[in-house]
């Protein structure tokens, strides 16, 4: 389809020296009598645009025009008019998409955060159907394994499970994300998006025992981790009874809680569990009075109230968050 992939349009020979444009009449962009901004282009990107202009306007969809779109795109990956017209072209002349995913990839090693590559992307993948499954899996997977938490990539991996399958393994590589960096955040959303939407995992109450236990020890490895806290969260969405009555997710509050450093997390869900009805015996209460600020000479009787004062002491950046918190908690009897 495409031929010099790997050459630069600056080491091209000109188009107005190319017999094969001979019949093409360059179109000129059009400032107006009195530019506001004058643009010094280049002169390869000038006169690339020229040509492109004049085959544009002409709708002409032939190789040389599918070859002239690579040629701009080389020097300006973000044009989203020649990306819409490359798809013109590539749909007129019914080449092979295959290819297409190939010249792709290749632009998109120093663009991996271009919109314009990876909706052509999207593009190129849905026509292909699920014969481009594996190969987006693993355009992704190099992707991220440069760059792990790329927004483009993760939302092109998301819509290829969803619209071309390939669950089977995800879990799994989801699970290695993590095994090589717990505190990627990118790595549990995408975790919790499998357990939620894959058709082979039976849902989210069907995965909720072995996925908090996974959780759990995530947590007791790394207490200071937010995203095993908020994924454990997750995981009773909608269920809050399950969620306080779990004695799990209270236990592993009072593990932190034990441990006398990085305890705000475990701090944070338990204030949480005590606002929505969770009763605490006198192991939570010893608990949060050890960690009483040395400033004071009690704690709030209240236990919520109690959890509160802590906060403000050991999570600072917060203070005005936890007082509100502590402002909107029910008066005492």
């Amino acid at each position: 389809m495409d031929s010099d992939d790997d050459q630069r349009p600056e080491d091209m020979v000109p188009l107005s020296q190319r017999p094969e444009w001979s019949d093409v009449i360059p179109v000129h962009q059009d400032d107006g009598p009195n530019p506001v901004v004058y643009i010094a282009y280049k002169p390869v990107f000038e006169e690339t645009m020229n040509y492109f202009r004049a085959i544009y306007i002409s709708d002409e969809r032939s190789s040389r025009a599918l070859q002239l779109t690579k040629e701009v795109i080389l020097l300006n990956p973000g044009n989203y008019t020649v990306w819409h017209f490359r798809r013109l072209v590539l749909e007129a002349l019914n080449v092979d998409l295959l290819e297409e995913l190939d010249f792709v990839e290749r632009i998109a090693k120093g663009n991996s955060k271009n919109y314009q590559i990876w909706h052509h992307r999207r593009w190129v993948a849905e026509k292909l159907g699920t014969d481009a499954t594996a190969r987006e899996l693993q355009f992704t997977k190099k992707i991220l394994s440069l760059d792990a938490k790329n927004y483009h990539a993760w939302s092109h991996r998301q819509w290829v499970l969803k619209a071309l399958g390939g669950w089977e393994d995800e879990l799994e590589y989801c699970g290695q994300l993590l095994t090589d960096d717990v505190f990627n955040n990118s790595a549990w959303n995408q975790r919790y998006f499998v357990i939620t939407r894959s058709p082979f995992l039976g849902g989210l109450r069907a995965m909720r025992e072995s996925e908090v236990k996974y959780t759990i020890e995530a947590i007791l490895d790394n207490p200071e981790n937010e995203s095993p806290w908020r994924y454990l969260r997750g995981l009773y969405k909608d269920d809050n009874q399950s969620w306080i009555s779990d004695p799990q997710i209270s236990s592993v509050c009072l593990k932190v809680l034990s441990l006398r450093t990085n305890h705000v997390l475990a701090l944070s869900m338990l204030l949480d569990l005590l606002c929505h009805g969770f009763q605490a015996n006198q192991e939570f209460r010893d608990a949060i009075d050890a960690l009483k600020p040395s400033n004071l000479d009690s704690l709030d009787p209240d236990l919520a109230k109690a959890v509160c004062c802590v906060l403000e002491h050991v999570d600072p950046m917060r203070v005005n968050y936890w007082n509100w918190r502590k402002s909107k908690l029910p008066l005492s009897a």
